[in-house]
């Protein structure tokens, strides 16, 4: 009976070390399946993609992009900032000008050249012209209106001509704008504002008076249209080469215009700045 409570008591650690080592072998696979279920759910999520490569531009781009700031450095007559195409205003008008399609360019050229010959040259006059050219052509289709019924020919096809009011609206509202502007400018050039604008505006004005007195009206509009058929296409072809010297011409007027004002124009009274409020 004595020896009983100790192999009861000595079983009993045997007994907790078998419930251990189980308890061990379970929390042992228990983490293996853990690791790998944790794994299985690492391969299924998704990786985050590599940053992608930055693209860098090639050389002929970047050379390209950098010659197109270059030129756009480049000194321009006039302040020109777009190419000359759209300063002409683009379209069909600025095609005929800069010789798009030399056929249409060489005829409205050829055209105007024989009215300017037949008014300037054979002493034709406008009125008469008009006037004969519409009994022309006004006897030319009641002739033909007649007789198409005896030549078995179908008579001619007349469009019925209207003028739109938005045209004629568009362009009294443009012209009223340009009136307007030119007023406004008058008025400062005679306000005594403005010295350089008064000395460019004077100069027009001579200029176009010396060619008035050269030649009439007709043929200062002649040349005026010919100088527009000719000096735009040169300029293109030729733009880098002039406006290199448009650039040293404008140096020389900037430096000669600096004297000037500093020996004249400064020492002429001008105006008030503002218009006084009565």
């Amino acid at each position: 009976m004595a020896e009983q409570p100790h192999a009861e008591g000595g079983a009993s650690p045997k007994h907790e070390t078998l419930m251990e080592k189980l308890a061990d072998k379970l929390h042992a696979g228990g983490g293996k399946g853990d690791s790998s279920s944790s794994d299985s759910d690492n391969d299924e999520r998704p990786r985050p993609s590599a940053p992608a490569a930055e693209v860098k531009p090639s050389f002929s781009v970047s050379a390209a992009a950098a010659a197109a700031e270059a030129r756009a450095k480049v000194f321009r007559l006039f302040g020109r900032e777009q190419p000359i195409h759209k300063a002409l205003g683009g379209g069909k008008p600025a095609d005929v000008f800069l010789w798009r399609n030399r056929n249409i360019s060489a005829g409205v050229l050829g055209g105007v050249t024989a009215i300017w010959i037949l008014f300037e040259c054979l002493g034709y006059h406008l009125l008469t012209f008009v006037c004969h050219g519409l009994i022309f052509s006004l006897g030319v289709l009641f002739l033909w209106s007649n007789a198409s019924s005896f030549i078995n020919k179908s008579p001619p096809r007349i469009p019925e001509v209207i003028i739109p009011e938005d045209l004629v609206v568009n362009i009294a509202l443009s012209t009223r704008y340009e009136i307007n502007r030119a007023f406004v400018n008058l008025r400062q050039i005679a306000l005594g504002r403005d010295i350089k604008k008064f000395l460019m505006v004077i100069a027009g004005l001579w200029l176009l008076s010396v060619l008035g007195s050269c030649c009439n009206f007709l043929t200062l509009v002649y040349i005026v249209f010919v100088v527009l058929h000719t000096v735009p296409v040169l300029y293109e072809k030729y733009e880098d080469q002039i406006d290199s010297y448009g650039e040293k011409g404008w140096v020389e007027i900037k430096k000669q215009y600096a004297v000037f004002d500093e020996k004249v124009l400064s020492k002429v009274p001008r105006g008030p700045a503002k218009d006084k409020k009565h």
